[in-house]
């Protein structure tokens, strides 16, 4: 089990180091020794879980993907809010999330092993597709071109902060996003009860949870 868990343990190192040297660098110019330094792994402990830098960025974006601290909510709307908020909130603070993302909008990249972009337009979808069956969205709302738009508008504002940065942070766009694109999905009444606000990620980890319907 110890061996084990000291696996898991390098890893996700070698992961990490990997997303730093991949955000810092880009695909093509990161090289496994940039990797190896960032990780202190030996190269064999290295290729025992990846065959090739294109392995590893395989692994990237294969955690790119995450709902982590998105709980139960009474709304799904509000669930979808608040994956997209965590994920503005945690992108400027962790390498990894935006090694997966600079590695989806990389053309060389890109060709080689895809994007997470589909996987991140099915849990939206997936999202308003249970808001819908519940009475949240507005009759007109398609879930998946819904959730196509809402992921191309997130990567997009992102993208825009990053190279034209401002007073504030990224989460803070991605609110002002949802100000304005909510009115246009949910119904009155679900609107006037979601919560936007920038410090709503923070409040996220003392919410109390109500029970999901």
């Amino acid at each position: 089990m110890a061996q084990q868990e000291r696996a898991i343990r390098t890893r996700q190192a070698i992961l990490e180091a990997a997303g730093k040297v991949f955000d810092e660098c880009g695909y093509e110019a990161a090289t496994i020794a940039q990797i190896l330094a960032r990780a202190e792994v030996t190269r064999g402990a290295l290729y025992f879980h990846f065959g090739s830098k294109e392995d590893l960025a395989r692994g990237v974006l294969d955690q790119a993907v995450t709902t982590e601290g998105v709980l139960p909510q009474q709304f799904r709307l509000q669930e979808l809010v608040d994956a997209s908020l965590l994920l503005a909130h945690r992108l400027p603070r962790e390498p990894l999330l935006r090694a997966g993302l600079r590695l989806s909008v990389d053309q060389r990249a890109r060709s080689l092993f895809g994007t997470k972009w589909p996987d991140w337009i099915s849990v939206a979808a997936g999202l308003l597709a249970e808001a819908r069956a519940n009475g949240e969205i507005l009759p007109h709302v398609e879930p998946e071109e819904t959730a196509r738009l809402l992921v191309g508008a997130w990567t997009g504002v992102q993208l825009v902060a990053e190279a034209v940065p401002r007073r504030g942070e990224l989460i803070e766009e991605i609110c002002a996003l949802f100000r304005l694109l909510l009115p246009n999905i949910a119904v009155p009444g679900v609107l006037a009860r979601l919560d936007v606000a920038p410090d709503r990620p923070l409040r996220l980890a003392g919410a109390e949870v109500p029970a999901r319907n």
